[in-house]
């Protein structure tokens, strides 16, 4: 099969190399053979899963303060009620303005909004970040998330970090007034927060990074070392809210 290009567009990768052009039928084949492969990988998922709910847990302190808005809180009371907790870490720059944040966090809680299904199966969530709540809050209220937002303090942080960092997502089962952790990942393993990503994974160009194994000529122009989450100068979610008027400022005088 030869490919065919359509005429250069206006969009970024307007004039890229295109796939094939096949008939209905023909198309229909190749997807049925990928798919194939698909519901393996997700069968795969699944196992790993199952995997998963059956790790040991080990515990952790139900009094370690977190930092609110109406003050210190124990981690205990973070659950709301419910029985599981999922908590981002969130890494912070204190002192350093808004569009010098930690792109990739921004982009893994950009994604957070509806709640109510993990509500749904006793499970809350909250943001956990590194810094002074002060200056972390008001990027929360810039960025316009309403999750609940906890600043981890320095007396905190080796309870809950334990040799980590920021960065991670971890799950929590509240048993009475216990509390256990039962899972953690970091890197990669945060892309589930993202649907960004599996979305951008289903089309022709996919997410257009470097490391990515994709035809000859196809557009990769971003690397994988926090510049794929950025776009001129700032993390790439910023843009919206500095196009609708919201302030960046954080007050970092505070940290001075």
């Amino acid at each position: 099969m030869t490919a065919q290009n359509s005429e250069t567009s206006d969009s970024p990768i307007g004039g890229a190399p295109r796939p094939p052009i096949v008939d209905r039928a023909d198309f229909q084949a190749e997807l049925d053979r990928l798919r194939i492969r698909e519901k393996a990988h997700t069968r795969a998922g699944d196992a790993i899963a199952a995997a998963r709910r059956r790790l040991p847990m080990v515990e952790v302190d139900p009094g370690t303060p977190l930092l609110g808005g109406d003050g210190a809180v124990p981690l205990l009371d973070v659950f709301a009620g419910r029985s599981q907790l999922i908590a981002y870490f969130q890494m912070w720059h204190t002192g350093r303005p808004a569009a010098e944040q930690c792109e990739g966090c921004t982009f893994s809680t950009a994604h957070i909004n509806e709640l109510s299904y993990l509500a749904s199966r006793d499970v809350s969530y909250a943001t956990f970040c590194q810094g002074p709540y002060e200056q972390s809050s008001r990027y929360r209220d810039f960025m316009g998330w309403t999750i609940p937002w906890y600043a981890v303090p320095p007396d905190s942080e080796d309870r809950l970090i334990a040799g980590r960092y920021f960065g991670m997502l971890v799950c929590y089962l509240r048993d009475g007034g216990r509390v256990f952790e039962t899972y953690w990942t970091t890197g990669r393993g945060n892309e589930v927060m993202a649907p960004s990503y599996g979305l951008l994974d289903l089309t022709v160009y996919g997410r257009q990074e470097l490391w990515e194994d994709s035809p000859e000529g196809w557009p990769q122009r971003w690397d994988s070392r926090g510049g794929q989450f950025r776009q001129d100068g700032r993390p790439t979610a910023q843009w919206s809210r500095i196009r609708a008027g919201r302030s960046d400022d954080l007050d970092t005088r505070s940290s001075e």
